[in-house]
């Protein structure tokens, strides 16, 4: 289990992949870890070498005083790839980890190819909101605020035919400590990057959810009118939008990091997250034990070619 020690945290990551493709890392969510990003993995390791972190204080983690800002968690980020000796990195993150993408993006553009800014915003939308959110979780724990959280993470539908997936990622949030959880609270409380947008240079694409009352699309619009020839995406998800639209999310970010150019494995991949994601995960594990001579063929080239690219 390897980790980076920083100047002033222990971090948790995994670098996966092949040396000579391009590295891609990516920042995991506010109560989340670095295992938010199993729908995509698969995929993605087709084609680039993966560096996955746990932010501060998540998963893996070391307690350290807080309240954080996001020079902090982003100075974390860069910390890593020093550690690493990794000059620039393409860099996808979501909902805090979109935050710290901006960051990096405004403080440390030559460290970055491309931006993929998912379901996330320049600034908060209400710190009063925040500030009651860290009373609480401060006095009581986090089991008050966690079926709110889910409930704003995933659509009702998604919740009925993926609920052994809306476990797995409610369980990440379950194993956060309030004391580690609150930290990062503030520093989302007290970010506004709106009006540093503009010197982000790296070409950037922004993936919102249409169903999204976390960081809405809204503020995902309000990131992409403010980066310099930002592209603009919205899928029919809410907050978690990696595992909603699993298979339409990896399409997009490897549309975006190899300029349409998606080998013949990260479709396949790509295709099995988007069965998982309509069907629902005990429809396709039926459908996989049920292979056969006969219609094993068909069933890898519907997932790549028809799956694969919706």
């Amino acid at each position: 289990m390897p980790f980076a020690e920083l100047k002033d945290v222990r971090l948790h990551y995994w670098f996966e992949g092949e040396e000579s493709m391009p590295v891609l890392m990516l920042s995991n969510s506010l109560g989340t870890t670095l295992d938010m990003w199993e729908p995509q993995m698969p995929a993605l390791l087709a084609q680039f070498r993966v560096l996955r972190y746990d932010t501060r204080s998540h998963g893996q983690y070391e307690v350290t005083p807080g309240p954080y800002t996001f020079d902090q968690l982003g100075g974390d980020a860069v910390g890593l790839l020093d550690h690493l000796g990794l000059q620039s990195v393409h860099f996808c993150s979501l909902s805090m980890g979109g935050m710290t993408g901006i960051w990096l993006g405004i403080h440390h553009p030559q460290r970055m190819r491309k931006l993929v800014l998912c379901n996330t915003a320049a600034r908060s939308g209400s710190p009063e909101i925040w500030k009651i959110r860290i009373g609480l979780v401060s006095k009581e724990g986090l089991q008050p605020i966690i079926p709110g959280v889910v409930d704003r993470w995933f659509t009702k539908l998604y919740k009925q035919r993926a609920a052994r997936a809306v476990t797995r990622v409610s369980a990440m949030l379950a194993n956060i400590k309030p004391e580690v959880y609150a930290p990062n609270c503030a520093a989302v409380r007290d970010m506004n990057m709106v009006d540093s947008l503009p010197r982000i240079g790296a070409p950037t694409l922004v993936i919102a959810g249409t169903h999204d009352k976390v960081l809405t699309p809204e503020q995902g619009r309000e990131i992409s009118d403010n980066v310099p020839g930002a592209r603009y995406l919205e899928l029919d998800a809410a907050h978690i939008s990696n595992w909603e639209q699993a298979g339409m999310f990896t399409a997009a970010l490897i549309d975006c990091l190899n300029g349409g150019s998606m080998s013949e494995e990260a479709h396949y991949h790509a295709g099995m997250s988007a069965r998982r994601a309509t069907l629902g995960e005990g429809y396709v594990e039926r459908s996989i034990t049920k292979r056969n001579s006969f219609n094993a063929e068909f069933q890898e080239m519907i997932t790549r070619h028809a799956w694969g690219d919706i």
